[in-house]
């Protein structure tokens, strides 16, 4: 396999301040480890994983205040029992060592002016809310769903929820009501959270008669507490306690942190159960050695409520660096927001997907255009895979020296599984390697590894942060079911992923939607780069569905820009680049043009959906409506199956 082009290389001075260099550095002096490589590291953490989380546990001070006597009790997956018998407490370690003047947060959104919170008004805050939980019989064990936007309030309520040992469940405000309620209704909720509207591209939605249709089909909620955030009133009279003092609930390692749900594009979305103990390993793990946050580092990553990704930002003020939340939209009023948003605050890394990047490269944003990004030293994209068009565009804008870290996880264990390395080279269109702790491999249908190949994504060894249950799964059938059945004791993550021999990554997305034409698979994200190398095209969706005697029907579907028409010539040239980059057998039989590509809320593309509504599933089997940023963009498929 010919080596792809180098783009970034870590200089010596990044290298000896990584702290994953003075970890390394801490197991040659405190454990007898000398590793020459990442491989060789990586090897042993899922080798040893005893060792591994034990030294994750020393390194980082991490304080149970029942110890226990060993790594792990049950080993097999699922089922994992991870530190048995200790007790610990997740926002004890966030607030931990934290100066009550130093920053925690900076925030934006298009209601408030840019500003930011010390590190002693989010423990103000999360102490007021907890005893405003408290005060309504909120204690362990008990949910708290909240429809609250990417803000600082929703940060010290969830901290609030997890200092009394409350479990967290939150969605974005953007949410319909039926969305909301298919999410929140499984874990029967105690207490509601909620705004009163947000504002969105310069646009108001007051939100109150939603929320009384949401709480009016959850029998079990005793409380609903509204954030006048929309009139600026504050939290409701009455519901914050006193801010004096904050205590924390010490915990077993399993107790449930938060719920976290499945992209619910089909069917009942999966109520996905995370522990405090799990939680908290990963993300010291992942927000310290991949990410490398440090001291004065401000971390953004553009998110909402209702996405992993909030949480897992959360998770970056174990560390020592504040972070920088948004709430808005950040295409108003134009797509330069956040660029502006990264020069204002001086942010040092820029945390997107490749959607925004892609929007972009097509309308030809230049960030440093008039802004000074001096500050910002590194970019992660993560939610879909990242064209090595676009790794190119942050070099070509960015500068040489950026560290840019393409990755790929998932709310499973809401972590990134493969990913950013800064003491890594960047290759192009390649993320940098597995994460320590992750047994990640590609399989064949045998369950043989594949070094070179594309194979199934898997995960051979547990990791802390894998579910400990889905909601309701009283038998455990349905999490394994989900993600244990197709390789026995093996986690399927439902990726197609192939490992190049010098350990890197590349993602072609969900193995479900692959395009196998006469035997040839192909992951989709191979088609779109090619099809969106048209200028014309700005979004495009590409299926394969299985039609007897044939070799299936592969149609595309292609957004174009503004006033622009499916003409013959650009028919012909799109199948002429897909031949060029892909393979003839992947040259899509029909090319049809729609007004938008139906995507979930967090922006994924919904492949598997549309392939099934073409096959002649009914809508609302193959899709929940209300999960979608654009429910409207499906009636033409089901026109379109009509049609057939």
């Amino acid at each position: 396999m010919t080596e792809p082009e180098l783009l970034w290389t870590p200089s010596a001075e990044r290298i000896e301040r990584a702290t994953i260099t003075r970890y390394q550095a801490w197991l040659e002096r405190e454990r007898g480890l000398r590793f020459d490589s990442y491989d060789e590291l990586w090897q042993w953490s899922v080798d040893d994983l005893e060792g591994f989380w034990s030294s994750i546990c020393e390194f980082f001070s991490v304080r149970f205040e029942t110890p226990t006597s060993s790594v792990l009790g049950h080993r097999e997956m699922p089922g994992t029992e991870w530190f048995p018998g200790a007790r610990v407490s997740y926002a004890e370690h966030i607030f931990r060592g934290k100066r009550d003047d130093a920053e925690a947060l900076i925030h934006a959104s298009e209601l408030r002016e840019l500003s930011s919170w010390t590190w002693g008004e989010l423990r103000r805050q999360t102490a007021a809310i907890a005893a405003g939980l408290r005060a309504r019989g909120i204690g362990e064990g008990d949910r708290v769903v909240a429809y609250l936007p990417n803000i600082p309030e929703t940060i010290a309520a969830f901290l609030a929820c997890a200092s009394i040992g409350a479990t967290w469940s939150s969605a974005a405000p953007e949410f319909g009501a039926r969305s909301v309620v298919d999410r929140f209704a499984q874990i029967e909720p105690k207490l509601l959270l909620t705004v009163d509207g947000y504002r969105y591209g310069g646009k108001d939605f007051d939100r109150r008669k939603i929320v009384a249709e949401i709480a009016g089909e959850m029998p079990s909620l005793e409380h609903v507490v509204t954030l006048g955030y929309l009139d600026g009133s504050g939290w409701e009279n009455g519901f914050l306690g006193d801010d004096s003092d904050l205590a924390f609930a010490q915990l077993p390692f399993d107790h449930p942190l938060w719920v976290l749900y499945s992209s619910g594009t089909t069917g009942l979305p999966k109520a996905i159960v995370h522990g405090q103990g799990g939680m908290l390993l990963e993300h010291m793990k992942k927000m310290h050695l991949h990410i490398d946050a440090q001291p004065r580092d401000r971390v953004f990553w553009f998110t909402t409520t209702g996405w992993m990704m909030w949480n897992f930002l959360v998770g970056v003020l174990f560390t020592e660096a504040s972070i920088v939340l948004f709430d808005g939209n950040p295409g108003h009023p134009d797509l330069g927001t956040l660029w502006d948003l990264a020069e204002q605050t001086e942010m040092t890394c820029f945390g997107t997907s490749a959607a925004f990047i892609a929007s972009c490269m097509k309308t030809e944003i230049e960030p440093k255009q008039g802004r000074s990004l001096a500050a910002l030293r590194s970019v992660g994209s993560t939610g879909s895979p990242l064209s090595p068009e676009g790794f190119r565009w942050i070099y070509d804008q960015l500068g040489a020296d950026t560290w840019l870290f393409s990755t790929s996880g998932g709310s499973d264990v809401c972590t990134a599984f493969v990913g950013g390395v800064p003491t890594l080279p960047v290759y192009l269109g390649e993320l940098q390697a597995r994460g320590l702790g992750a047994g990640v491999q590609a399989w064949d249908p045998d369950g043989r590894p594949l070094v070179g190949e594309v194979g199934e994504l898997v995960i051979t060894e547990p990791m802390p942060s894998m579910p400990i249950k889905l909601w309701g799964d009283e038998d455990g059938s349905r999490l394994r079911e989900s993600y244990f059945d197709f390789y026995p004791g093996i986690w399927r993550h439902g990726d197609w992923i192939m490992i190049t021999e010098r350990g890197t990554a590349v993602i072609y997305g969900r193995s479900d939607s692959t395009i196998n034409r006469g035997g040839v698979r192909m992951g989709t994200s191979e088609i779109y780069r090619a099809v969106l190398a048209a200028p014309e095209v700005v979004d495009a969706l590409v299926v394969d569905v299985p039609k007897q005697g044939t070799d299936g029907w592969m149609p595309l579907f292609v957004v174009l820009r503004d006033d622009e028409q499916l003409s013959d010539e650009l028919v012909a040239q799109i199948k002429r680049q897909v031949r060029q980059d892909c393979s003839p057998r992947h040259v899509p039989d029909e090319i049809r043009q729609i007004a938008a590509v139906p995507r979930t809320l967090s922006g994924k593309a919904l492949e598997v959906p549309v392939k099934r509504i073409l096959m002649g599933m009914p809508a609302d089997e193959a899709a929940s409506r209300e999960s979608l940023a654009n429910p409207a963009a499906l009636d033409y498929f089901v026109g379109l199956a009509k049609s057939e």
